[in-house]
Order: C-alpha cells, then structure tokens, then sequence
C-alpha cells in the first residue's frame, strides 16, 4: 500500500521490527517528521541522527507480538524508547504520561508514510564526525518541543 492510501475502513500503513514477529498499523496518517541529533538517539541507533515521525498514539495498533515489545526511560526522563525483546529492532518512542504523543521510526514503516521530513532538533549536540547537511529543514538547538513550549524531550 502506497503511502495516504484508504482502506474501506480508512487510512492504514503498517510496520513492524526486523524479526517479523511484533508488527503494528497506523490509521490515521503521521503529523510530521525529522531528525533527532541527541546523544540518546546516537548511543541508541548507533547513527548520527534518528529519523522519526510523530504519530497521534491514539492512532496506532498492536497486531502481534505485544508480548516482545521493550520499553526502557532514560533515569533523568523522557519518552519511553520500544523495541522488540527477541531482534533488538527499535520501533516507536511514546510520551510516559500522554497517550498521544508517539513517534514510530521511519525504518519501522514498511513503506514511504507521505511525509516529508521537516526539522532536525538537538542539533547542539550532533556527531562531530557527520556534518548536518545544509538541506534547509528548520533547525532546534535543543528539543523542537521546548522551542514551541511544549516541553518535554523526545
């Protein structure tokens, strides 16, 4: 299924992690999307940047494999990073007090969700040894959610 495509009962795009046994579905499509820079996401995905879209949670379906999925929280807070517990795969990233604010990992999409990437936050703290492209997304030094009081860290 093309990215924004309907079913008849909806919008629908799934994913699921490396092993095949936890996948999920989106209904509604994602809000927006980018690049996170933090250190966290580096240590995480072993990368220079994390790219992510941010999806109502509401939205989002468990089809299988509930059983495997990991969550672990930073000590000094912020989302929740999910993973599958038998392949490792990192798979979503959830708010810890509020339901609606997800953000599922691109490469966890099994196709293109439609959305173009628009911002690159944290970019205080980027890898020294990746240069940050100069490809016009809206740059955050810090979080994209503190710059537009929100609060929180991703």
């Amino acid at each position: 299924m093309r990215a924004g495509e309907h079913t008849g009962g909806g919008y629908s795009l799934e994913g699921g992690c490396l092993c095949g046994r936890i996948r999920f579905r989106l209904t509604a499509p994602p809000i927006d999307g980018g690049y996170c820079h933090c250190t966290r996401c580096q240590k995480r995905t072993g990368t220079a940047a994390s790219a992510n879209v941010s999806v109502d949670g509401e939205a989002f379906e468990l089809l299988s494999g509930g059983e495997l999925l990991r969550g672990w929280r930073h000590p000094d807070g912020g989302f929740e990073k999910c993973f599958c517990g038998e392949c490792g795969a990192h798979l979503l990233s959830r708010h810890p007090d509020d339901a609606g604010r997800m953000s599922i990992r691109m490469g966890a999409l099994d196709t293109d969700p439609g959305v173009p990437l628009s911002y690159r936050q944290f970019v205080a703290y980027a890898a020294p040894w990746e240069p940050i492209p100069d490809d016009g997304l809206e740059r955050f030094p810090e979080s994209r959610f503190a710059a537009r009081g929100r609060g929180g860290r991703a």
